[in-house]
């Protein structure tokens, strides 16, 4: 695939990160990069002061350097920015953080040279992946300190996975044949300054998420035959009262799921008027999400796309521009709305689990387990929901409206973007738990429905379920039930076995 710096869609970044698809430099793009590289070069030979080329950084850009420690001055810059700490990213967030920053570079907008990208390239095609600390970035004047991290590998230094091993960024290097670069003027700060940690992390939680929220519509109608409910209320009529496309798309799913469920024909003319909001409100709720993350998307597809440098360098006019384009409000916004979103996807799939184990509504056995008291069945997993449920909700929080100074004052008001994204990423796992659970648990539901037949949706998915995890007959740990089916919503075998089987 070509990275010209301004074609990458979603679907492409997870070709190339999850599938490992191997990346080129454009043609255009090499030559745009030559031209822009020219102006850089062109002002470091000059005595006028021109940010960070011949200058100190932040707070320290009144300070010129000497033409004969431009070089020092990148190297130093990058030692000086690694100070992450905190969890290690895993192989594949690193390796969406650097091709999004290779990607930036190959816009031609950086000023840094053909050679530097290609190594970048060559990092990603061979499967180099920086070792990044995830927690040091406020998320304004770029993720500095993680991305500081990636550069040290370009230059033979920092650490980095290599065939499944964590070892010195100079080992990684030699073992796959490449050389480590020494860095020209300019080069350093245009690998750190931008937006691509929290992008990247946006970017993965978002297109898991939408994975997720099909799979919500999916555990929910499985609850909707667990408990006999009615998708009366999922009429495209009622919908088109109130056309939010989210919630026509989740109507549409509902009632394609419970298609010829022979469970809901058994109760149709029954007294129970109408069910509670966490089923008859789904495509309300459900469709609200869908909404917001189709605006988080529109938001992280113009970020992939976009120059976050400063200064920037304007090939056409020979300028270099100083800017606050690396500043990552705009994204941080999106990565609030996105966990925010997420989280009620887990609200209503605890309440729904809730009402499983209830007698009084359901007609199940409490708690979904014969010879209750002796056993307890899914009481406790229930509670495990709502701890992850309430976690949720604090996590909620916005971080985009907080800001903190750094630098003695000169960045003064930061967006904490990768704050708002690692919040989005646990919101998302907690989530996807709780779904877990419901499934689990709407499976075992079914159990008491049998002979009866659930809708082709809830069919699929109690059959996916039961060929992982056996029906609960007698207390059990239910920890690696839990984990069975969880697994499978977090790598998209849940979601691409749906889609294979119900064509959705």
């Amino acid at each position: 695939m070509l990275l010209d710096g301004h074609s990458l869609t979603l679907e492409k970044f997870k070709s190339i990160v999850e599938g490992r698809e191997k990346v080129s430099l454009c043609p255009k793009a090499k030559e745009k990069l030559i031209k822009s590289r020219a102006i850089v070069e062109k002002a470091a030979q000059e005595d006028k002061k021109v940010y960070s080329i011949n200058t100190g950084f932040g707070v320290l850009s009144n300070v010129k350097i000497d033409k004969d420690q431009l070089e020092q001055l990148q190297v130093n810059l990058i030692r000086s920015h690694c100070v992450g700490v905190g969890e290690i990213h895993t192989e594949t967030e690193s390796r969406a953080i650097l091709l999004l920053r290779t990607h930036v570079l190959a816009k031609g907008f950086s000023g840094a040279r053909s050679e530097l990208v290609e190594l970048c390239i060559a990092l990603l095609n061979q499967g180099i992946h920086p070792v990044i600390p995830s927690k040091g970035s406020v998320g304004a004047s770029g993720d500095l300190a993680p991305l500081a991290h990636l550069a040290s590998v370009l230059i033979g230094e920092g650490e980095a996975f290599y065939q499944g091993k964590k070892m010195k960024g100079d080992e990684a290097l030699q073992l796959a044949g490449l050389k480590p670069i020494k860095l020209a003027a300019k080069e350093g700060l245009s690998l750190i300054n931008g937006t691509q940690q929290m992008t990247a992390l946006g970017a993965l939680t978002l297109l898991r998420a939408e994975e997720t929220m099909d799979l919500a519509d999916l555990v929910c109608a499985t609850s909707l035959d667990g408990v006999l409910g009615t998708p009366r209320a999922y009429t495209d009529w009622v919908q088109q009262t109130r056309p939010f496309p989210g919630q026509i798309q989740t109507a549409k799913l509902l009632r394609t799921f419970m298609e010829g469920s022979e469970i809901y024909k058994s109760h149709e003319n029954c007294d129970r008027v109408q069910d509670p909001y966490s089923f008859r409100c789904a495509p309300q709720v459900h469709g609200g999400v869908r909404e917001l993350l189709t605006f988080v998307r529109h938001m992280l597809s113009i970020e992939l796309n976009a120059a976050t440098d400063n200064p920037l360098v304007n090939s056409d006019t020979g300028e270099l521009i100083s800017n606050g384009n690396f500043h990552g409000q705009p994204v941080a916004f999106a990565l609030d709305i996105l966990g925010m979103a997420i989280c009620e996807l887990a609200s209503l799939s605890e309440r729904r689990m809730a009402k499983l184990i209830d007698p009084s509504f359901s007609g199940l056995p409490t708690f979904l387990i014969k010879k209750e008291g002796l056993n307890s069945g899914f009481m406790m997993a229930q509670v495990t929901s709502a701890a992850l449920v309430s976690e949720n909700k604090l996590l909620s929080h916005p971080g985009s409206t907080d800001s903190i100074p750094t630098n003695n004052e000169k960045e003064d008001h930061v967006s904490m973007g990768p704050l708002c994204a690692r919040k989005a990423k646990t919101i998302l796992e907690n989530t996807q738990t709780c779904l877990a659970i419901e499934a689990l648990a709407a499976a075992q539901a079914l159990e008491f429905r049998k002979p009866l037949k659930p809708g082709k949706g809830p069919q699929f998915l109690y059959r996916f379920v039961r060929e992982r995890v056996s029906a609960l007959e007698t207390d059990r740990y239910l920890h690696q039930d839990i984990e069975t089916i969880l697994s499978t919503l977090k790598t998209g075998e849940m979601y691409e076995a749906m889609k294979k089987e119900l064509r959705v």
